[in-house]
C-alpha cells in the first residue's frame, strides 16, 4: 500500500506546474455560478490529455463533467469546484479546489494502473455553482452519486481542520407589491412597498435578539423604488436563513417569514415569498473517513486539527455528506488572518503557498482513496458508520 501511496505522490508532484496553471487560469478568469465555461473547458481538457475517460454537461448541467478511469468497486469520488463570487472574484478558493481535485484524480489514477483492471475506479466530478445555485444538490437529483461509494473535497480556510461542520441554508426572496402615487402631492393615495421592505428587514433584526447564537439570517434590499418623488410601488428583499440543522433552520424560516408578512400588513401591501434555488443540508462528515484522511495527513507532515467550530458557512456538499460518505477537510491560505469572501482571501487564493497547500491536501485525498481501494475492510467500516450515522 506505502509504494502505492509513493507512486500516486511522485505523479501528483511530477504535475505540480500544470496543477498550479489550472488554478492560476481559473483565478484569472473568475466565472460565476452556471456560467463556467471557460474553467470547464480547460479542467476536461486537462483531464481528457492524462487518460480520463470524460463526459462534458454531465447529467444535462452544461458546466458539470465527470471523469472517470478505472473499472469494478469501489468508485472514489473527487470534488472538484469552480465557480467564484460576484464582484470580488475567488474570495472562496474554488480554483484551488478544483487544483486538488484533479491532483488527487490523477494520484489515484497511477494507483489504479498499478494495481491493474477491475480494481475500482475514481471520479473527479466537476460541480459547478456551489455559490448559491446547488450544483451538487442538481447532480444528486439527476443520480450523479448513484454509483459512488466515497466522495472527497478540500477546501481553503484560514485553518487547517478534518472534521469542520457546517449549517444548513435556504435562500427566499419577498416582493412587496404596493401602489404608486406622488410622493409630495399625494402620498396619501400611495402604498409604500420600499416601507414594507425596511420594516421587515427591522423586524428580523429585532428578532436576532431571540435568536440562538448558532442561528443566521442575512437580507439584502434589490429594489426600492425608481424615484424619491414616486411612492415605491414594489421592492424585493433577499434573505438567506441558516441553522446547524435542517430541522432548526426550517424552525427559523417560519419565525422570518412571519416577520415578512407583519410588514405586508402593517404597510397594505401585498407580498409574495418563494425559496429561491435548493436547500443546502448541513455538512455531516463520515467518522471513519475522517479518521483515514487525518492519518494520511498526519503521514505527509501536516499540522492541522481534527476537529473546528461550527461555521455559520454553509456548502451544498452538505446534501452530498447525506448521500454517499464524505468529507471536507478545511486547508489554510494566507496567514490566518484573511477571511473567506473577502477580497483579502482572493489575494491569498493564488499565491505558491496556497497551490502548495492544495497539492498537499490532494496527496491526502489520494492516499485514502488507496486506503479505500486496497485496504482490507476499510470501505465496509466507512459504509457501516455512514449507515449508522446518517
Amino acid at each position: 500500500m506505502q509504494d502505492l501511496k509513493a507512486k500516486a505522490g511522485v505523479v501528483i508532484d511530477n504535475c505540480q506546474k500544470e496543477l498550479h496553471k489550472l488554478g492560476d487560469e481559473i483565478w484569472q478568469n473568475p466565472e460565476l455560478c452556471y456560467e463556467e465555461h471557460s474553467a470547464h473547458r480547460l479542467l476536461t481538457a486537462f483531464l481528457e490529455e492524462k487518460g480520463f475517460s470524460v463526459e462534458r454537461a454531465y447529467t444535462g448541467l452544461s458546466t458539470a463533467f465527470r471523469a472517470t478511469f478505472g473499472s469494478g468497486k469501489p468508485n472514489v469520488c473527487v470534488i472538484c469546484e469552480y465557480d467564484a463570487l460576484p464582484g470580488i472574484g475567488h474570495a472562496c478558493g474554488h480554483n484551488l479546489i478544483a487544483e486538488a481535485g484533479v491532483a488527487a484524480g490523477l494520484g489515484l489514477k497511477a494507483a489504479l494502473e498499478s494495481i491493474g483492471e477491475g480494481a475500482g475506479r475514481v471520479t473527479v466530478l466537476g460541480t459547478p455553482a456551489e455559490e448559491g445555485g446547488g450544483g451538487k444538490v442538481a447532480l444528486i437529483e439527476n443520480g450523479a452519486f448513484e454509483d459512488v461509494d466515497v466522495a472527497m473535497m478540500v477546501h481553503p480556510f484560514p485553518c487547517n481542520i478534518v472534521i469542520q461542520k457546517t449549517a444548513s441554508y435556504a435562500g427566499y426572496s419577498a416582493t412587496y407589491l404596493g401602489k404608486a402615487s406622488h410622493a409630495a402631492a399625494f402620498p396619501w393615495e400611495g402604498i409604500n412597498a420600499l416601507d414594507a421592505a425596511v420594516m421587515a428587514y427591522n423586524s428580523v433584526s429585532v428578532l436576532r435578539q431571540q435568536m440562538k447564537p448558532t442561528w443566521r439570517v442575512h437580507c439584502v434590499i434589490l429594489e426600492g423604488g425608481v424615484k424619491p418623488n414616486i411612492i415605491p410601488e414594489r421592492s424585493v428583499v433577499s434573505y438567506v436563513v441558516r441553522a446547524p440543522t435542517s430541522s432548526e433552520r426550517n424552525t427559523l424560516a417560519e419565525r422570518v417569514k412571519a416577520c415578512f408578512e407583519a410588514a405586508a400588513t402593517a404597510t397594505g401591501c401585498k407580498v409574495e415569498l418563494k425559496e429561491v434555488g435548493y436547500a443546502y443540508d448541513d455538512l455531516f462528515p463520515n467518522e471513519s473517513l475522517a479518521k483515514l484522511y487525518a492519518k494520511n495527513l498526519e503521514g505527509l507532515g501536516a499540522d492541522f486539527s481534527y476537529t473546528g467550530d461550527p461555521t455559520g458557512a454553509s456548502t451544498d456538499m452538505g446534501n452530498v455528506s447525506y448521500a454517499v460518505p464524505s468529507i471536507h477537510p478545511m486547508f489554510k491560505i494566507g496567514s490566518g488572518e484573511e477571511m473567506n469572501h473577502s477580497r483579502d482571501f482572493t489575494a491569498v487564493a493564488n499565491t505558491p503557498q496556497a497551490h502548495a497547500q492544495s497539492i498537499l491536501y490532494a496527496k491526502a485525498m489520494a492516499h485514502t482513496g488507496i486506503d479505500l481501494l486496497v485496504g482490507e475492510g476499510t470501505l465496509e467500516a466507512v459504509k457501516k458508520a455512514f449507515d449508522q450515522e446518517v
